[in-house]
């Protein structure tokens, strides 16, 4: 990292970023109230240049989860400039009973993602990513849903919180009473196939310090490299010493709710991504809820990211750029990729014809696919990001070179 006073290099973050935020109706919604941002990092800052080698290269966890009947393994390393995890994705403590059953099981599935090991933040708005992070215990953050409501409902019960519906406003999982996503403690829930994954602050996670506001914790990684944290940070973003607070993000809900938006009278502000906007300046973070601060594992500081108690609870974007092995293109090992992702070969797959055949654009499909994971992309969280059918996205993808 550059070696700068803490005041300069906060003073340079600040000064580097746009005038203004995202486009009207913030990154997670899109559709009505703004179209969501196309992946604009802009300029890289020097001054946030991190090397993030010599922190928690080692992290694993290798517990039986009692309550599930499952182990949780996470193993976390780093080489060749990577942070890699590999994980079962079950989480290490307690989750609601209705996870536990035949109902609705959490079941292990395979991990395997990396990070770069040196980030550096943009002046840009972020780059939308659907499954922005992973904690230490190898469970994703996935902030967003499925859930979709069309303009013209007179009822809730005409809402879908079925994925790949295509209802235009989509739907908050968090911070909302309309509609119940099933979520634990954990602010999580269980997708198809079993998948445990995060909308908010992973409370079975944090420690009692960090429970009682007392320590900063580290909690995982985002997918561009940067660490996220938990709640609390310093209140002078240079100083270590200073009281820690609960991080407060820069989103507000609009005064006035969108064109053509369902009655608030039927569906009340803050239930849609839509409802809310980025107002730079009116709280800690940035508009992918992170800053450039001091950490315990950072003294001389870098850009991280917090999960909060308000929206958007998990960043929705990230200021660094993934690592390749986590964008559009297959890996050299050729054929699907066991998680469900798309073709794998040698060379980047070509999706004109895909897209042409589902009635999206070429730079719609890449992108969608790029924020679900890249090489490793989950068809479900694509079709449910472009609002269609996983069976139809399935057959469009072209076959891999090998098979």
């Amino acid at each position: 990292m550059a070696q700068q006073g803490h005041e300069s290099l906060t003073q340079e973050v600040a000064q580097s970023r746009p005038e203004s935020g995202p486009p009207e109706g913030g990154f997670p919604g899109g559709r009505p109230g703004g179209d969501r941002p196309e992946g604009d990092l802009g300029e890289p800052i020097a001054s946030t240049e991190a090397d993030t080698s010599g922190v928690l290269c080692d992290a694993s966890t290798n517990v039986l989860n009692e309550q599930l009947s499952l182990q949780s393994e996470a193993q976390w390393s780093c080489a060749d400039g990577q942070r890699q995890l590999v994980a079962n994705g079950v989480p290490n403590h307690q989750t609601d009973a209705q996870f536990v059953g035949e109902r609705n099981p959490i079941t292990a599935h395979e991990v395997n993602v990396a990070m770069p090991l040196n980030s550096v933040a943009h002046t840009g708005a972020g780059q939308r990513s659907i499954n922005p992070a992973y904690a230490l215990n190898g469970v994703k953050f996935n902030p967003g849903t499925g859930g979709r409501c069309a303009s013209n409902i007179t009822d809730v019960s005409e809402c879908s919180l079925r994925p790949g519906s295509t209802g235009e406003w989509t739907m908050e999982a968090l911070g909302q009473s309309t509609f119940d996503f099933g979520e634990d403690a954990n602010h999580a829930h269980v997708q198809r196939g079993g998948v445990y994954h995060y909308h908010g602050m992973p409370e079975g996670m944090l420690s009692e310090q960090n429970l009682a506001g007392e320590s900063m914790q580290l909690i995982g990684w985002a997918v561009d490299g940067f660490p996220l944290y938990a709640r609390y940070g310093y209140s002078a973003p240079e100083s270590s010493t200073s009281a820690l607070q609960a991080m407060e993000p820069s989103y507000q809900l609009k005064a006035t709710p969108d064109p053509d938006r369902p009655s608030v009278d039927l569906i009340p502000m803050g239930t849609f991504s839509q409802d809310y906007e980025y107002v730079e300046g009116s709280g800690d973070l940035d508009e992918c809820n992170g800053r450039f601060a001091v950490t315990p594992e950072f003294p001389q500081g870098i850009y991280h990211y917090y999960v909060t108690d308000a929206y958007p609870f998990v960043q929705r974007c990230v200021k660094g750029t993934p690592d390749p092995s986590a964008r559009p293109g297959p890996p050299p090992s050729g054929g699907p990729s066991e998680d469900g992702g798309p073709p794998q070969g040698n060379t980047a797959p070509d999706f004109s014809e895909a897209a042409a055949q589902l009635g999206v654009s070429e730079a719609a499909l890449s992108q969608a696919i790029q924020a679900a994971g890249g090489r490793q992309a989950d068809l479900f969280e694509v079709a449910r990001e472009l609002g269609i059918d996983e069976a139809d996205l399935r057959e469009a993808l072209p076959p891999s070179p090998n098979r």
